[in-house]
């Protein structure tokens, strides 16, 4: 095909793709003679992305807390986007949930080896004067992060492990969302109710995740692995996948909080509260908390240790080290 040729076929199919739209394609053309040429800048919004950091104090390190907190957002986003994808895939596709996985992991694993930024790349004097201001704000209140947890597992796998023996997927969402691990965590320390940090929380996202959770009940990535026939549900590269991003959400992640948090709540005899008065010392722990979203795929062994990892780095880091 000659040049003429493929431009004349190029017409065609334009005239048949804007043919239903009540203007012809001449007129099409037209907008594009017209339109402005794209720049990088334009495309990506970059001025208004760099006008989102708005310090409510003077000290130059809390920009640094305001965009890192952006960026792990944004990579909450990438996450979300690839998972919803592979909720609302309909075949049985090993290959594609293996890209998937592998996908989500690589945005975890920018996040966890970033998080250097947060424990070394702050003064600890700056940080506890400038978070005064932020209370009772805290990235407990990531509606990303849950819903994350949502798509990832069913609610019943979420409720608190105290808990969980009591509950199965024949509880209503709603009940099993009363009882989801997180909110354990942002009780008040001396009275035990609920602080303000939770209630914002409830007020705004409450309806939206109990509606994601109903959108994606029985369909969520744990049941699209485990309705996979048992030749495929056995590819060890997809459950080496699913395991690292268990392992990526449900240890990795919260650890690099836990050293963030005794860097700078950390002090001898006690801690500093956090800002939105949330237990840190009881809810990071991944080995407290025992999330798994997947726990068919591992052994009766892994469930027992699981996030002993915290333990080894708590109580004889060398291991870790050498390890």
């Amino acid at each position: 095909m000659d040049n003429k040729e493929q431009i004349e076929s190029q017409i065609s199919k334009l005239e048949e793709k804007y043919k239903d739209s009540g203007q012809d394609l001449s007129s099409y053309l037209d907008g594009l003679l017209y339109q402005r040429y794209l720049t990088y800048w334009d495309y990506i919004h970059l001025d208004t992305l760099l006008s989102l950091q708005v310090p409510r104090t003077y000290f130059p390190d809390e920009e640094i807390f305001i965009m890192y907190h952006q960026i792990t957002e944004l990579y909450f986003k990438l996450i979300l986007h690839e998972q919803k994808q592979f909720v609302d895939h309909k075949a049985q596709d090993v290959d594609f949930y293996i890209e998937k996985a592998r996908r989500i992991n690589s945005y975890f694993e920018a996040l966890i080896s970033s998080f250097s930024i947060m424990i070394k790349g702050m003064e600890r004097e700056q940080f506890l004067k400038y978070r005064m201001a932020l209370l009772p704000a805290s990235g407990f209140q990531s509606a990303q992060y849950r819903m994350i947890e949502v798509y990832a597992t069913g609610m019943e796998n979420l409720v608190h492990l105290d808990e969980r023996d009591q509950f199965s997927s024949n509880n209503s969402i709603e009940d099993l969302y009363e009882h989801i691990y997180w909110k354990k965590g942002a009780t008040d320390i001396v009275t035990g109710e609920k602080t303000l940090t939770l209630k914002q929380f409830e007020y705004r996202y409450t309806p939206r995740l109990i509606r994601i959770a109903k959108q994606v009940k029985n369909s969520t990535i744990y049941d699209k692995y485990l309705e996979l026939p048992e030749d495929k549900k056995g590819n060890s590269t997809l459950i080496q996948a699913l395991k690292t991003l268990d392992i990526n959400a449900n240890i990795n992640w919260p650890l690099m909080h836990m050293g963030s948090a005794h860097r700078y709540l950390g002090k001898e005899g006690g801690q500093v509260a956090a800002t939105g008065g949330t237990n840190w010392k009881k809810y990071l722990p991944p080995s407290f908390q025992k999330i798994i979203f997947f726990p068919e795929i591992y052994s009766k062994e892994e469930l027992n240790d699981w996030g002993k990892q915290w333990v080894d780095h708590m109580f004889n880091p060398d291991k870790i080290k050498k390890g």
